[in-house]
């Protein structure tokens, strides 16, 4: 099992990267812009090296703009990984005009991940690209009347099947609940926001055993 932590928030990333149970940190525009960041002028050396601070073992950030400069932004990811010691992986939309940056960028060397997969046949996409993830966004997919659960477990079959596996990471959770019942079918794999992370930490019945020991114990 693996999981990630799926926000911007760096007072988020300190609170919860110390429980040791997220393996890296994954973050896009959209998430920049909710903590009021402006994605463009993110100094992803500094971000970089404050979640390898943390613990985190990669950091995911997303491709914007022009198209024909992803490959040159992936370079500068990539490089502030390499200076503060942490790996970098970077997310790639599943979009034609992204698709045809893929092999400039994997030609860099380093993890990249296709994004906002919203149906199985995508998977192929990924693994025709040799790339390293692909996050379907679950709670997307379920709102929008498509079957998630099927889609994502032929894409973890597919993932098995191959050569060389692209991970399947779960992404856009509404609920841990998801969590659960995802990882009985054999996803293993999970980006999660904070409310979904701290929910993961709680239980009302645990509370009350816990509660019920300290008690007893004085």
């Amino acid at each position: 099992m693996r999981l990630y932590l799926d926000t911007a928030d760096q007072a988020a990333w300190g609170e919860l990267m110390s429980l040791g149970i997220f393996h890296g940190i994954t973050t896009n525009p959209l998430l920049a812009a909710r903590v009021g960041m402006t994605y463009r002028e993110i100094d992803w050396r500094a971000m970089a090296g404050r979640a390898r601070e943390l613990g985190a073992k990669e950091l995911h950030a997303q491709v914007f703009g022009p198209v024909e400069a992803f490959a040159d932004w992936a370079g500068r990811l990539y490089e502030a990984g390499a200076v503060e010691g942490i790996e970098t992986v970077v997310k790639v939309p599943l979009v034609e005009p992204a698709i045809r940056m893929v092999p400039e960028i994997k030609a860099l060397r380093g993890k990249v991940l296709m994004t906002a997969c919203y149906d199985a046949k995508q998977m192929l996409v990924a693994q025709g690209l040799g790339a390293d993830y692909i996050a379907p966004y679950y709670g997307r997919m379920v709102e929008a009347g498509i079957d998630a659960t099927a889609h994502l477990v032929r894409m973890q079959a597919m993932s098995q099947l191959a050569e060389v596996p692209c991970r399947v990471m779960v992404a856009s959770l509404r609920s841990s609940q998801q969590i659960v019942d995802l990882a009985l079918a054999g996803l293993d794999t999970f980006t999660i926001a904070p409310p979904i992370a701290r929910d993961l930490l709680d239980d009302p019945l645990t509370r009350e055993a816990y509660a019920a020991f300290e008690t007893a114990a004085k």
